[in-house]
């Protein structure tokens, strides 16, 4: 299995660039994430769950790729779960998972994909980050919650060592417009020696 893909990830440089990558990557990327043992869907997921244990809430999967966040969320016990990413590729690996109601595409240059109110929890599962969604996707995201809804998320290493990243969770924090109720460092891509964070924030 060639890593090309998940090493070249970390030097993209632009959304058109970063949304033809992961075109590109759809066929291989499970394998090639699993070889690793990729870890923090399954993480992110309970997370999620211990905070609202209810099947039924929908949950959309935001940057939800080829569906493997998807699947780490049902087994958490959701039922209810929308994916969305800009990928068409990447969204036929999902279809192909059976967990999602609904599967939904966008334009990275939409500045508001998500309907305000519309989910009251949402994923955000190694998205937001170095060569993927940039630091701005923080606040689409949270901006799209209502008060009292979740967004649970994760940051790898590359990301944390990016102080823009971290810059805008603290921001919302430090205005008391969110509640920082779950943070974890914890394994990422132990193949590769990789660590993330993984958070769960309630907007105030």
């Amino acid at each position: 299995m060639s890593d090309k893909f998940l090493k070249n990830t970390y030097n993209l440089n632009s959304a058109q660039e970063t949304q033809e990558h992961y075109q590109n990557w759809a066929a291989s990327y499970d394998d090639e994430v699993d070889e690793h043992g990729y870890v923090t869907p399954d993480r992110v997921a309970a997370a999620l769950w211990s905070f609202i244990s209810d099947a039924e809430v929908p949950v959309l999967d935001y940057g939800c790729g080829t569906g493997l966040s998807g699947v780490a969320l049902s087994k958490a016990g959701f039922h209810v779960i929308d994916g969305m990413d800009p990928s068409p590729n990447m969204l036929k690996g999902a279809a192909a998972k059976g967990v999602y109601r609904n599967l939904i595409g966008f334009d990275v240059t939409n500045p508001e994909p998500i309907e305000a109110g519309a989910y009251s929890a949402i994923t955000s599962i190694g998205v937001i980050g170095a060569g993927a969604a940039p630091p701005e996707t923080f606040d689409l995201l949270m901006n799209a919650l209502p008060r009292g809804g979740y967004l649970a998320f994760s940051f790898n290493d590359h990301t944390l060592a990016d102080h823009a990243y971290t810059a805008r969770l603290n921001d919302w924090l430090d205005m008391g417009h969110a509640r920082l109720l779950f943070r974890e460092y914890g394994p990422h891509l132990p193949g590769m020696d990789m660590k993330s964070n993984v958070y769960v924030v309630e907007k105030a």
